[in-house]
């Protein structure tokens, strides 16, 4: 588990490993400090390990993530082409 508090921003960041994001224990100690710092007004995010292949799923995201950008400028470009 890693706990980042940005004062900054005014938020807290907790990082679970796959073994803690299944554990019952681990989440009822956490009940505390979101408890603690929703008091202060900052906003507690917890992200939570996943079973993909982050390879795999980090790849499709940037090939659909380029898919989408040159479809958006594909249309600018025809927007741009028939006004013209």
């Amino acid at each position: 588990m890693e706990i980042i508090v940005r004062e900054d921003k005014r938020q807290v960041e907790i990082w679970l490993t796959r073994a803690e994001r299944d554990d019952v224990q681990v989440k009822g100690l956490l009940k505390p400090l979101f408890a603690e710092y929703k008091s202060k007004k900052y906003l507690c995010v917890m992200y939570n390990s996943g079973d993909g292949d982050l390879f795999a799923n980090t790849r499709d995201l940037l090939l659909r993530n380029r898919e989408v950008i040159a479809k958006a400028m594909s249309s600018e470009e025809t927007l741009a082409t028939n006004s013209g």
